[in-house]
């Protein structure tokens, strides 16, 4: 199929794309990497009177490094993820869960921002960085900045804490020390499809810093307290009938096929990070 007729718009800078937000009304989209939103246009999901492309704004693509955090701009591709070009602030964890997202022609186009705005429970950056700790800034029509944490960003499946006069800037990343752990795992039908389950965990003893995260839960990533304080202080993979009893705890609505696959990944990934067999 092919799309319904709209205006595309291509700002040279984000001041010009913020003054497009502002002159335009609310049936416009923004397009960064066009992965998600090209398909909808040509089923016609999606119906936009115009499209404004930001994937090209150098303001969106640049990574500022400080002592304790690194800044990713949103229009970063996961390819430059996958390709270990971008700084990590844990080692290797976003250069292998951008070398799982889809297929490689994907990645190339792809972005971290638009990823993240399209809020698919099932995408891999949405549980990454909040397992991370991630916090992301968004800049509105009328110039105001304001920074909310992954937890709070995503409100459900393709639902987020942004406006619509506003533009996801960048994605906040705290660094971790040398002894942090990560483990990411997630389970799919076949290679390039979209997760049934993912989980992760993040831990840093100099931070004092643990959260297990699951994903792909058909809304917004679960994050599991108990769970993370058990395996931070016990170093012991969870049993299934702990993390299940957890899930049904956290997530009662969620299917015995769901928690099943949910308590693998789990273990899998805590054993990765512990490095257990």
């Amino acid at each position: 199929m092919k799309p319904v007729g709209f205006q595309f718009a291509q700002p040279d800078t984000l001041a010009e794309a913020m003054q497009m937000l502002r002159d335009v009304s609310e049936d416009t989209k923004i397009m960064s990497g066009g992965q998600s939103l090209g398909p909808m246009l040509n089923l016609r999901l999606a119906r936009p009177e115009k499209i404004i492309s930001i994937a090209g704004l150098s303001e969106l693509r640049e990574v500022d490094e400080g002592e304790g955090f690194i800044e990713f701009g949103t229009a970063l591709r996961h390819a430059e993820f996958e390709d270990g070009s971008l700084p990590e602030p844990i080692s290797g964890m976003m250069r292998h869960v951008a070398k799982g997202i889809a297929y490689r022609a994907v990645r190339n186009r792809g972005t971290i921002g638009g990823s993240l705005c399209h809020a698919d429970p099932a995408a891999d950056w949405i549980t990454a960085l909040t397992a991370l700790g991630a916090t992301v800034r968004m800049v509105s029509a009328q110039g105001d900045t304001r920074d909310v944490d992954m937890t709070r960003f995503i409100h459900g499946a393709y639902r987020t804490e942004l406006n619509s006069d506003e533009l996801l800037k960048s994605v906040i990343l705290p660094r971790y020390s040398s002894s942090a752990v990560w483990g990411y795992y997630k389970t799919c039908r076949k290679v390039g499809e979209f997760a049934d389950a993912i989980a992760s965990w993040v831990a840093d003893p100099k931070k004092r810093y643990s959260r297990v995260v699951f994903g792909a839960t058909a809304g917004a990533p679960i994050v599991s307290i108990p769970l993370s304080r058990q395996i931070a202080v016990t170093g012991i993979v969870p049993s299934k009938e702990v993390i299940k009893a957890e899930l049904e705890r956290l997530a009662p609505d969620l299917d015995r096929v769901k928690k099943h696959l949910l308590a693998v990944a789990l273990q899998r990934c805590t054993k990765q990070a512990l490095n257990h067999d």
